[in-house]
């Protein structure tokens, strides 16, 4: 495939954005200007935002508005190197280098695939000794070899419509979990489960208690108890990691960062899984699926539903229920109480919840046959939902692995031999 090499500054324009002052109220509060923060280019595609700013905060700052199809790149942060594609106007924060190619050599779709393709390139500008590195000036510098723009449109075609996908089954699972988590709070939250006349408890005047482990009224019959009641809480551990044969076995076993990096409700694979004389090796316990996994430090509270056995590394407290027909309400019990739960972490170098403490930590828990019919209900949600979780990581897989192939000319779509 033809190749053309040119520096990002002779092709695009480039920009950067700023923060209105965050302690003058009246910069943010009613504001219709949206303002993009570097946190938010994990995603690939902006299309809305949460955050606004006045004319007031804009006047007042170096933000600029930028066009739809503005390629934004992080140049510093959490999320340094990441590129999306804005497809509105908008300003950002000045962490982020908003790049308007000249669309007669560069389509901003396909140059925001390119820029994936240098992530770790630019990751490595950002973090360097100098950091400033990542700046617009070494933006405008960088080098890209750019086919003509029919083969461009042909690989974002490919690269989008896998993102697309992507993106749908990720706004069906957030449907699908506002869903479920309204059935949660109408039933457990606002006390208004159906009762034995099938009408809303609380509202049609059931008769409540105060509980003074809570303090708060609950519905009368149900018990508070502590984790440990209806639990069994289980640490992990790291297998020796100078030990070569200790990794790249069969067994599913997870860190903090995968957690994290797949921000999900259910978890079912690690970036490495390991041996079994790793396993053998250290004291990290396998927990069956329906175990409700959560970090302990570094950070508390990510949370997360296993859906196979697997085990942890000793950043975790694996909850195992007594009785495995209470993983999803405890799942989401567990999560209404995260802010308090992360209270209970103490230590120098980091905040960790202790298994003791964490036992002791008491939630209300409901007759059982209400437990039941809230896990009967919400049970066809959870396994779309995993469904589509599988399927996104499929995808990605795919998108990941065509990206480079396709940028360097080693696929070119269309052609039979490849595939495409």
């Amino acid at each position: 495939m033809e190749m053309t090499k040119y520096k990002l500054g002779d092709i695009a324009k480039t920009g950067s954005g700023g923060t209105p002052k965050s302690t003058v109220a009246e910069y943010y509060e009613n504001g219709n200007i949206p303002w993009i923060n570097s946190g938010e280019l994990n995603n690939p595609f902006i299309s809305t935002t949460s955050n606004f700013i006045t004319q007031k905060g804009y006047d007042n700052s170096s933000a600029k508005l930028f066009p739809p199809q503005t390629v934004l790149l992080a140049m510093y942060g959490a999320t340094a190197g990441k590129a999306s594609l804005l497809e509105f106007e908008a300003c950002t924060n000045q962490a982020i280098c908003a790049i308007m190619p000249n669309q007669d050599i560069l389509l901003p779709r396909f140059l925001k695939y390119k820029l994936d393709t240098m992530y770790n390139y630019l990751v490595g500008l950002s973090t360097g000794s100098a950091r400033d590195n990542l700046s617009q000036d070494g933006i405008k510098a960088l080098e890209l070899c750019i086919p003509p723009l029919s083969e461009q449109k042909k690989i974002a075609s490919v690269l989008s419509a896998l993102d697309d996908k992507i993106a749908l089954n990720k706004k069906m699972n957030q449907k699908l979990e506002a869903m479920a988590k309204r059935l949660y709070d109408y039933w457990f939250v606002q006390y208004d489960f159906p009762d034995k006349n099938g009408r809303p408890y609380k509202t049609t005047g059931g008769p409540m208690t105060y509980n003074p482990t809570l303090k708060r009224e609950i519905p009368v019959g149900w018990e508070v108890k502590q984790i440990c009641d209806i639990t069994k809480i289980f640490n992990g551990s790291t297998p020796s990691t100078t030990e070569e044969e200790n990794y790249g076995g069969e067994i599913v076993w997870i860190t903090p960062k995968d957690l994290s990096d797949q921000n999900c409700k259910f978890v079912y694979q690690g970036a490495r899984n390991i041996t079994q004389a790793g396993y053998d090796s250290c004291s990290t316990t396998m927990v069956p699926k329906g175990t409700v996994v959560m970090s302990s430090r570094a950070p508390i509270g990510l949370l997360s539903i296993a859906q196979c056995d697997l085990c942890t590394n000793q950043g975790f407290k694996n909850m195992v229920p007594n009785d495995m027909t209470d993983s999803k309400y405890l799942y989401y019990t567990i999560q209404q109480h995260i802010p308090q739960i992360q209270n209970l972490g103490t230590g120098t170098t980091f905040k960790e919840v202790s298994k003791d403490e964490l036992g002791r930590f008491a939630i209300l828990y409901p007759p059982k046959k209400l437990i039941a019919t809230f896990e009967e209900k919400v049970a066809p949600i959870f396994d779309v939902q995993f469904n589509k979780v599988k399927e996104i990581s499929r995808l990605t897989t795919l998108r990941d692995k065509l990206l480079p192939l396709l940028m360097n000319g080693q696929v070119e779509v269309g052609k039979k031999k490849d595939g495409l």
